[in-house]
């Protein structure tokens, strides 16, 4: 069964019945292999043909689809076509020359492209590896008809598939071959997944990854001629699941249980800019952590979305409906947890007596949504416009770091969140490599047995790598802090070195007064630092393992593991802050600790485990 994209159920509305009909068959005639778009802008002119189909066996073919009866055409030449369609008159270009534009203009394209030319060796040198054609369907027009009205004078039958070859009954081996008779010149071909990935990564921007999480997602620019296109070496793209995921997100409330690394965040960016485009009224995206909404912001201004998608931690949220419509403030210590617990129930207050509008944005997206109490959601879905109805929250359990596990035991349709039917969940981890995953799994596995749970309930999804290698994750002992933090500084004078940019690093560590010293250090021996502050806008970054979350970096040193697990919070909760912080690591990871505590000795085996 082909895999299309997006999901057949959520573009039917907007297919035409000749639309629908032909998507029925590519899924039901076709193989796994076949990956078939539908709608989907391409390329940075940001064209649309109505199907796109890639095989790794045959190569690319684009394909219009028309609905016409040939008692609705007035006349066609191989340029226009004029037609009295459902009762109104309409010129247009001749489709078929639209769809080879289009291909050729897609070909043209990827043969810029080094790694997609054929070797010197091969018999098609310099050639794009993959053959590729283009062609035509008319839905509602037979063979017969097609031949009587002599259509075959500016439409050339073998670019034509007709109404009676694409019925429910058809042959799948005659369907397929018609498709491929429409390539100009078949030669046998044989994709690699990694050379799939490049085409996708030129076909369509909107899925690439940029090496910085900060940039998510980011595309050219609209016009090609101001810049010229940059080919990296290594590409990354959304994987063809994380693709369907993203352009298939219909109407309604949506949940994305994912483990970290799965691409969450970037789905969820993704989920913006589309809903921004198409809304009155502004989009509100709340997370928990301070670092990831300055990044998730940061991307939201480059793409030019400020003005209609707005960015906020829970809390800032709440001061700010606090201020807005001047609810009680709490007079407890600013920033405490009192203050906070009471400026939460002051908007709860304010909502329930309605001095506090419902129903303010077009759409409410919520990333690390594991981190929010049930009384938060049922707070935050009652702002969500009934006529808009949109809706999508991110959650990994793993990841629940603040609060007691039994927070976890609710239904989302308790607080308000109408997601039966409509979850997914995201097992493959991109982020870390197997080496740096495996780690931080054997030192929290106890945390981390799987549990299923209903439906409309909260899962505990464990991670799988997608296979990414590198360097085993290092642990080292040392007899003191400040030897623990020279040992790391020689580490990243090490791989600065090797090319990597200070703010490719990251320390974290538990305790603030660890940060302290850490900074102190880094800044004495002349090593650039930012912090939550942004100290300097290019250093290594140093944090609380708290802070960390939503963030990712190419090398990360975790510190002060001697300390841990500490009296004053329960161990299996810092076991999860570690999980989070070793899971910010996307290439190497280094852990320390000054004496054999628990978690020191857990980390040293799991280091150990994983380098035999």
């Amino acid at each position: 069964m082909a895999t299309l994209i997006p999901n057949l159920n959520t573009c039917l509305s907007r297919m035409t019945s000749g639309e629908k009909r032909f998507a029925r068959r590519l899924e039901a005639l076709l193989e796994d292999a076949y990956l078939c778009w539908y709608d989907v802008t391409v390329g940075v002119k940001r064209r649309r043909p109505d199907f796109l189909i890639l095989n790794p066996l045959r190569g690319i073919l684009a394909l219009e689809v028309k609905d016409w009866k040939l008692s609705s055409l007035l006349r066609i030449d191989p340029q226009i076509v004029e037609c009295n369609f459902n009762g109104q008159y309409k010129k247009d270009v001749n489709p078929l020359l639209k769809a080879r534009d289009f291909i050729n203009v897609t070909i043209d394209m990827l043969k810029k492209d080094p790694l997609l030319i054929s070797p010197a060796a091969s018999h098609y040198a310099g050639k794009l590896m993959m053959p590729y054609g283009h062609g035509l369907i008319l839905a509602n027009i037979t063979r017969k008809d097609f031949n009587d009205a002599r259509l075959a004078d500016v439409l050339p039958e073998h670019l034509v598939i007709c109404q009676d070859e694409m019925t429910e009954s058809a042959d799948a081996e005659a369907f397929q071959k018609r498709l491929w008779d429409m390539f100009l010149q078949p030669f046998p071909c044989c994709l690699t997944l990694p050379q799939i990935d490049r085409i996708r990564w030129h076909l369509f921007p909107d899925v690439r990854i940029e090496c910085r999480q900060e940039s998510l997602f980011d595309a050219p620019s609209a016009e090609p001629a101001a810049q010229t296109m940059i080919i990296p070496d290594l590409i990354r793209v959304m994987d063809v699941q994380q693709e369907q995921l993203a352009r298939s997100l219909g109407e309604g409330h949506r949940v994305i249980h994912g483990v970290a690394g799965s691409g969450k965040t970037m789905i969820l960016g993704y989920r913006a800019q589309y809903l921004a485009k198409s809304s009155n009224k502004p989009v509100l995206i709340l997370c928990f952590n301070k670092g990831l909404s300055q990044k998730l912001k940061s991307w939201i201004e480059e793409k030019n979305l400020a003005e209609k998608v707005v960015v906020k931690t829970f809390h800032s949220w709440c001061s700010e409906m606090t201020r807005t419509y001047l609810l009680p403030k709490s007079k407890a210590k600013t920033n405490s947890s009192e203050y906070w617990e009471e400026t939460i129930q002051s908007v709860i207050n304010g909502v329930n007596r309605k001095e506090v509008p419902a129903g303010q944005y077009a759409a409410l997206l919520i990333d690390e949504g594991h981190d929010f109490k049930p009384e938060w959601l049922r707070l935050v879905v009652q702002m969500v416009d009934p006529a808009s109805n949109a809706l999508l929250m991110l959650y990994d359990s793993a990841q629940d770091i603040y609060q007691k596990s039994s927070k976890r035991q609710f239904t989302f349709s308790s607080v308000g969140i109408q997601a039966r039917g409509r979850t997914t969940i995201l097992k493959l981890n991109y982020r870390n490599s197997a080496e740096v995953l495996g780690v931080a799994y054997e030192f929290a596995r106890d945390l981390l047995s799987a549990q299923d749970a209903e439906d409309d309930g909260v899962p505990l999804v464990l991670p799988q790598t997608a296979g990414r290698r590198d360097i085993a994750p290092e642990f080292i002992r040392l007899p003191n802090f400040n030897a623990e933090i020279e040992a790391i500084m020689l580490k990243f004078q090490q791989c600065q070195e090797q090319g990597i940019a200070w703010h490719d690093m990251a320390v974290l560590a538990y305790f603030n007064h660890q940060l302290d010293s850490i900074r102190d250090c880094f800044k004495k021996h002349q090593i650039p630092v930012q912090s939550g502050t942004l100290e300097t806008a290019h250093g290594v970054s140093v944090l609380t393992l708290h802070a960390s979350k939503g963030l990712e970096f190419p090398v990360v040193a975790i510190a002060g593991l001697g300390s841990l697990p500490h009296q004053k919070s329960e161990e299996s909760e810092q076991a999860r802050v570690l999980y989070v912080g070793m899971t910010r690591a996307m290439n190497q990871l280094y852990l320390t600790a000054d004496r054999d505590s628990v978690f020191a000795q857990k980390a040293r085996a799991a280091c150990e485990k994983i380098a035999a």
